[in-house]
């Protein structure tokens, strides 16, 4: 009973995700006075870790009092603060504010934190709680004492008996066994150019794709992504690219002359448009068409994780095919032929440094080259599937785009290093845009991991 005495105090109870030193449930007091913030910021009321919690963000919601009629009562609204992974009210996700009653759950993000809503009522002096009376109640932002010498657990001197998945969600495991493989087979291969060069490239091949990977943020099978790497390989490998050479080249005007100083900047520019933008592009984009031709075939789960549904497959998959691209022209083409002509002028050893120079800023460049620019065209083939009523016109002008931003830099790179710089940081903007638009069209956004590599909001 409330009786006119009563009055009803609310709090919040931390009910996942983190427990005080005493294996007691974490309790925020909340006032009829003022708002309390819920955050990783430590200006907030309720500070959560920011290394523990890294989905939530720095300002992520906030609870508000509005004073009711009488005295002794007062609600409270939740407001979710534009976070970046969202505000959970019963397991739906908040859109602007929402009174809260007493047993709600909120949750910080589709998998952080859970706070339970509660009132404790007190009259006269005595607080009647749902929870036991033995749980303190500490005042907003109060963090737990640490745990004295003899209490330390067997789980904390061994930490990775207790970390599970988190040891291959959160902590890079696989970029970690990854690197060690590489660096082994680095030294394994020392004294032997062609293989270490092989080694080093796909290493940093590997890097760039990883960087690309985080910022999208959704999940896709590896094999499924080698498969597209593998497939632009096996197409410049096969008689089908003199196809494209022949309509490209021969037929379209994108051959180039032997003498490139004797024509103009223009005629250049249109030459590379066919040569390199229309031809390249279309073949870099064939493992993408095929993954959304198989997956279209098959039943779930599988079609989701081969297939094409939104731009964000797009992306991973057209970057995955530019991997093998970059790969295959660099390592058999550029680095063996520069190689050869310094081995020719001033011996071996300067030839196989040499190819090494070429190789490291050729592969890692390839985020504002080749990957940018299938990425980018990937983002398009994704987005037509979304919106199919307009696929066609969505087609023409990501495949046109890619194409001319290719066809520049190409054409740019005849000229000065000056221009070169600022087409591939254009080229580079572009595919961040395309990821950063992909991942709010993202029909699987609540569910993706983006903003544990850039950091919420």
């Amino acid at each position: 009973m409330t009786g006119k005495n009563a009055r009803r105090n609310a709090f919040l109870r931390l009910v996942s995700g983190n427990v005080t030193a005493y294996g007691s449930e974490f309790r925020y007091s909340l006032f009829p006075s003022k708002e309390v913030v819920i955050g990783r910021d430590p200006s907030c009321q309720v500070v959560l870790d920011a290394m523990m919690y890294r989905m939530v963000s720095r300002r992520h919601a906030v609870v508000r009092p509005l004073p009711s009629s009488t005295d002794s009562e007062c609600n409270w609204v939740i407001c979710d603060l534009n976070s970046a992974n969202g505000t959970y009210l019963n397991g739906q996700r908040l859109q602007g504010c929402q009174q809260l009653m007493p047993g709600d759950r909120i949750t910080l993000g589709y998998d952080g934190p859970e706070f339970l809503f509660e009132y404790t009522i007190n009259h006269q002096h005595t607080v009647i709680s749902s929870v036991s009376d033995a749980t303190s109640l500490p005042p907003a932002g109060y963090q737990p004492p640490t745990l004295p010498d003899s209490s330390v657990s067997f789980t904390q001197l061994f930490p990775i008996i207790s970390t599970g998945k988190d040891l291959t969600r959160k902590a890079y495991l696989i970029p970690g066994i990854l690197t060690v493989v590489f660096v082994v087979l680095m030294f394994a291969t020392v004294g032997d150019p062609q293989a270490n060069q092989v080694i080093v490239g796909s290493y940093i091949a590997f890097a760039a794709y990883y960087f690309i990977y985080q910022l999208c943020g959704k999940r896709k099978p590896w094999w499924v992504l080698l498969g597209a790497a593998l497939t632009t390989i096996i197409i410049l490998l096969s008689p089908l690219l003199d196809l494209f050479i022949f309509v490209f080249r021969d037929r379209l005007p994108g051959n180039l002359p032997s003498d490139q100083e004797s024509i103009t900047f223009t005629e250049l520019l249109i030459r590379y448009f066919f040569g390199a933008g229309l031809m390249e592009e279309l073949i870099k984009a064939l493992p993408i068409l095929i993954a959304y031709a198989i997956g279209k075939g098959v039943r779930s789960p599988w079609r989701e994780s081969i297939g094409v549904w939104e731009p964000l497959d797009g992306i991973l998959l057209g970057t995955a095919s530019a991997v093998g691209f970059t790969l295959l022209e660099t390592l058999g083409q550029y680095v063996p032929q520069i190689t050869q002509n310094v081995a020719i002028q001033a011996g071996d050893g300067a030839g196989q440094l040499a190819g090494l120079q070429l190789l490291i800023p050729r592969i890692l460049g390839s985020v504002a080259g080749h990957m940018a620019y299938s990425g980018y065209l990937g983002y398009f083939i994704g987005l037509a599937v979304l919106k199919p009523r307009k696929s066609w016109q969505i087609l023409l002008i990501g495949y046109l785009t890619a194409s001319g931003l290719h066809a520049l830099w190409n054409a740019t790179g005849t000229l000065n290093g000056l221009l070169l710089v600022v087409v591939g940081v254009l080229s580079y903007a572009f595919l961040m845009a395309a990821i950063l638009k992909a991942r709010a069209l993202s029909p699987t956004r609540e569910h993706n991991f983006a903003t544990r590599f850039l950091g919420p909001r």
